[in-house]
């Protein structure tokens, strides 16, 4: 996404709907049936796709937790990706 500074102008109608411009759906992502968060911080509104938001923040979250399981390479995830389904093949 660019850094720029992108200003578009949108009313906001009776039962408060804006439509969102085209040109910012498309930077964020946003397709017909998508959420979207608004982000109230210092003052301002951000309006983000509310998907990549939650991946964002879970990967926050879980941030070392990887490493510290032991998850070290991506062979590390495969690995235990097919030993756990061999074991649940085997119930």
């Amino acid at each position: 996404m660019p850094n720029a500074m992108i200003v578009n102008d949108a009313r906001v109608m009776s039962k408060g709907q804006v439509t969102i411009p085209k040109n910012i759906r498309s930077l964020l992502g946003i397709e017909p049936g998508d959420r979207v968060s608004f982000i109230f911080e210092n003052g301002s509104v951000r309006v983000v796709n509310s998907a990549i938001y939650a991946l964002e923040k879970f990967q926050k979250e879980m941030a070392g937790q990887a490493a510290a399981a032991g998850f070290l390479t991506e062979d590390d995830v495969a690995e235990w990706i097919t030993k756990s389904r061999r074991s649940e093949n085997q119930k």
